[in-house]
């Protein structure tokens, strides 16, 4: 009998220290900020990817209210140009809206990343004051915009570069299936 009691008073001994344990864990991970690490980034607010892609003038998502509802982008089509069936019209004239599109895009993304550094820097060395603040959110705001506007205004004017079939063959090509809410 004295060792089922052992046993016993092991496992409640051992449920017990888990439970401790699991509370440590839960309070040292609730202490612990998801953010841990991210204070060496070069902008703070920025993913290194996001940076890459903005210095590149790359889309980010800031079109998928294009992309998502029919109008292809001009990256996009010159990467299936072959699959498309462009002619050589049709490339050079998405190819060039490509380059327009980087042209505006890559300035733009420059401002918003000096914009950023700026809102770090002030957090940074204690210089921010509502007023600044105030100015800094609405010059990224609106630099955020801009830059959404340009990569959209490119996918207006890719579509018009593209027949109806190319449209289609693009939404297969792409995943989004053979019908498209779009009517070219």
């Amino acid at each position: 009998m004295p060792r089922r009691r052992d046993t016993a008073a092991a496992a409640v001994l051992g449920l017990a220290l888990a439970a401790a344990a699991d509370l440590a864990l839960a309070q040292d991970n609730h202490a612990r900020s998801p953010y841990a690490g991210m204070q060496a980034r070069e902008v703070k607010g920025l993913d290194a990817k996001t940076v890459d892609d903005l210095r590149a003038g790359r889309g980010m998502g800031l079109a998928l209210a294009a992309e998502l509802n029919g109008y292809p982008g001009p990256m996009h089509v010159l990467g299936l140009a072959d699959r498309l069936r462009l002619s050589p019209d049709q490339r050079a004239r998405v190819q060039q809206l490509f380059e327009r599109m980087k042209a505006e895009a890559v300035p733009l993304g420059e401002r918003l990343l000096e914009e950023e550094r700026s809102l770090d820097r002030h957090f940074a060395e204690r210089t921010i004051t509502r007023d600044v603040l105030a100015a800094l959110t609405r010059s990224i705001g609106e630099t955020t915009g801009a830059l959404r506007q340009a990569h959209l205004s490119y996918h207006l004017a890719t579509i018009e570069a593209l027949t109806p079939e190319q449209v289609r063959q693009y939404a297969v090509e792409r995943g989004y299936g053979s019908t498209h809410p779009h009517r070219h």
